[in-house]
């Protein structure tokens, strides 16, 4: 028998019901409206913060305006660091090289946004014309410097460069990874010569003092651009806002880019469109050092 009393309690829990459901509701599409409004940016090869908001201050200020997201940068000073980040999701977009984009690629699978590609991104083979050496040939049982291991333009691309010559390591050619001291190698007679990124051989002809001491002996091919690549996860919508952002304003970019003293190399520098497979090349630069794990790169 229903009472008045159990009336007013059926209709209390029936009430109370209502506004819970209407609670979570609101909560859902608040929360399925609410998109991420900052963005967690990374640049390869800086060390620190203070470098990073030296070399990459006005570009921040210029890609927020154009995209309405609150940049914040995280610094990472190696591949390694990169890829770290974006694992474990402490970034969200990372601007870096062709190798260091196939290594994060291959652990983390972050994909490609949009490419700068610079003008005369190639590497380049010089000697001493003390050598006496005028072509690549050779070179057979000499060593030649190198700067960085997995360098695209200072490792990978100048290897490749030897490899089309009829040059592998270890069989009729040695290499040796030096670093900076890639160019002093070669003036001391340690090496017989260099292979390095055309831009970083043009700075240094610019400050020898007599270029005509060197001798040039070859240019590979053009090398995949640089790029921004997001981590695996990221959002479309964030992804799109940036792709937009870049393609509707890339000059402003671009020019607040070049205010990093760093960056000059990106000068004339144009925005392309690419996708992973347009890294396979580098992906076979790495197999012709020999390399075809890449986790050992990361670790």
């Amino acid at each position: 028998m229903n009472t008045p009393q159990h009336g007013i309690r059926a209709g209390l829990l029936v009430t109370g019901a209502v506004l819970a459901m209407s609670s979570l509701a609101a909560c859902a599409d608040q929360s399925a409206s609410a998109a991420p409004t900052t963005l967690r940016f990374a640049v390869t090869d800086l060390q620190g913060l203070e470098e990073l908001q030296r070399e990459y201050g006005a570009f921040k200020d210029v890609l927020e305006e154009h995209t309405g997201l609150e940049v914040e940068f995280y610094a990472v000073n190696d591949r390694t660091a990169a890829a770290a980040a974006l694992d474990n999701d402490h970034v969200d977009v990372v601007f870096t090289g062709p190798a260091e984009y196939v290594v994060i690629h291959e652990n983390t699978g972050a994909e490609p946004v949009v490419a700068i590609r610079r003008p005369g991104y190639r590497s380049c083979v010089y000697t001493s014309s003390e050598s006496g050496i005028t072509a690549m040939d050779q070179l057979e049982g000499e060593q030649v410097a190198m700067s960085d291991i997995g360098s695209t333009s200072g490792h990978l691309g100048p290897s490749q460069v030897l490899l089309e010559a009829g040059l592998e390591h270890g069989d009729n050619v040695t290499v040796l990874t030096v670093g900076d001291a890639v160019h002093e190698a070669l003036v001391r007679g340690d090496v017989a010569a260099v292979g390095i990124g055309c831009h970083d051989y043009e700075e240094f002809m610019a400050t020898a003092e007599d270029p005509s001491d060197f001798t040039l002996l070859a240019e590979g091919d053009p090398l995949p651009p640089d790029l921004l690549m997001a981590r695996d996860g990221l959002d479309e919508e964030t992804v799109e806002t940036l792709r937009e952002a870049f393609e509707g304003h890339f000059p402003e970019l671009l020019e607040a880019m070049l205010e990093g003293k760093d960056n000059a190399k990106y000068s004339g520098a144009e925005l392309v469109v690419v996708g992973d497979s347009d890294y396979d090349v580098v992906r076979s630069m790495f197999k012709a050092i020999g390399v075809d794990d890449f986790t050992e790169f990361v670790g």
